[in-house]
């Protein structure tokens, strides 16, 4: 809904348009009066094509008295949009499509400057929606989580109310809308990195000499690319609105960071096609960027796969949720030495958790099972990426 601004001076003496009609650039919208041209007929003035009743106020604001309809009847007044009174920041286009389509624009995640909701945030918000009322959810744009009424905690105890960072309401809702639309499953294994983590540590003078930290993730990058290029049916996305699957042929992995202000997933880009070395290089500087809230939009898009680390950390497992529209995940928690018996003996040997969590849409549990297997052997025997 727009205010629409009068060209001339004059008072507005009835309609051509009623509430719902539809009009193009040129229309002409209302009759003004007190206007006249050389010949002295009056001048019927389009006004513009987005004009609604409601935007005879312009012209008052002009100079001109209130409007008025013929024959004394009252002006039309026009339904109240529904996100009329919503603190939104989106533009008139944005505003109309939203009306069009029955969208609370209170529900969009913005990403524009400013937190303006652009036209493709509200056209994702509508795919979501889309999906996950063909998933059994109640579409419309209602959500299919309740809204839990909570208690008044200040009466147990002092309480502070902080605001959500952007970055951790967006991941909330990405998180619901993930969990709720993909039936999860995951995998546990374990990787023996023994020898992988010592030729890591052999590499430690020359990792200093090109000024790049040598972590364990550059090789996980690696052996889930090799993983990928065996086992193309994890590098897919369903497409579920048009029953179809869409194969990738380029292989971007997404890497969890977390930082002060929330969890974020930068994209490593054709991994399959670099070095271990231009890996880790790359990872400190998406890393670096990430907690210096430096990435940009296209560093955080493209993902066909996602790995979350938390061996910094601790832990032994944990069930990460599928970063849709990708259709798997791998988690991987802190290594620690295990005895492992190799046909005559109990040897040291530092194994590593593994857990893959995957859409049971598009993968099933042995293709998962291979998954990991091939994981495994590659972390265990680098050599495995020769091949």
């Amino acid at each position: 809904t727009m205010e629409i601004p009068s060209p001339v001076a004059g008072k507005l003496a009835r309609f051509k348009v009623s509430v719902g009609d539809k009009v193009s650039e040129g229309d002409v919208i209302a009759v003004l009066t007190g206007v006249t041209q050389q010949d002295g007929a009056v001048d019927d003035a389009p006004l513009d094509r987005r004009s609604a009743p409601q935007d005879a106020e312009a012209s008052g604001r002009q100079g001109s008295s209130p409007p008025t309809a013929p024959e004394g009847k009252a002006a039309p007044v026009p339904e109240a949009s529904p996100n009329a009174s919503v603190d939104v920041h989106a533009g008139p286009a944005v505003r109309k499509l939203a009306r069009e389509l029955g969208a609370d624009l209170a529900r969009v995640s913005a990403t524009g400057p400013k937190s303006r909701i652009l036209k493709e945030d509200l056209e994702k918000y509508i795919k979501s929606q889309v999906t996950l009322a063909q998933s059994g959810g109640h579409g419309g744009g209602s959500s299919l989580v309740p809204e839990l009424k909570l208690p008044d905690f200040s009466l147990f105890g002092e309480i502070e109310v902080r605001k959500l960072e952007k970055i951790q309401r967006i991941t909330a809702e990405n998180m619901t809308t993930s969990w709720l639309s993909v039936p999860h499953v995951t995998q546990f294994d374990e990787a023996d990195i023994t020898e992988m983590e010592s030729f890591r540590k052999q590499k430690k003078s020359l990792s200093e000499q090109k000024g790049v930290k040598l972590t364990p993730l550059p090789f996980l990058l690696k052996a889930c690319a090799y993983a990928l290029e065996a086992l193309p049916q994890f590098n897919v996305s369903l497409d579920m609105a048009n029953g179809s699957i869409v194969q990738k042929k380029y292989i971007h992995i997404g890497v969890a960071v977390d930082t002060p202000a929330g969890l974020v997933v930068p994209v490593l880009r054709d991994v399959n096609q670099k070095s271990i070395w231009q890996l880790a290089a790359e990872c400190m500087d998406l890393a670096a960027k990430a907690k210096n809230r430096k990435l940009k939009p296209a560093e955080m898009q493209g993902g066909c796969f996602t790995i979350s680390s938390l061996g910094s950390i601790g832990g032994t497992a944990f069930t990460p949720i599928v970063n849709t529209p990708e259709v798997a995940i791998l988690g991987v928690s802190k290594a620690q030495y295990k005895p492992v018996y190799d046909g005559e003996q109990f040897v040291p040997r530092l194994m590593l958790p593994l857990s893959l969590s995957y859409d049971h849409r598009a993968v099933n549990g042995a293709d998962a099972a291979r998954f990991t297997s091939v994981l495994t052997q590659t972390l265990g025997d680098l050599r495995e990426l020769l091949l």
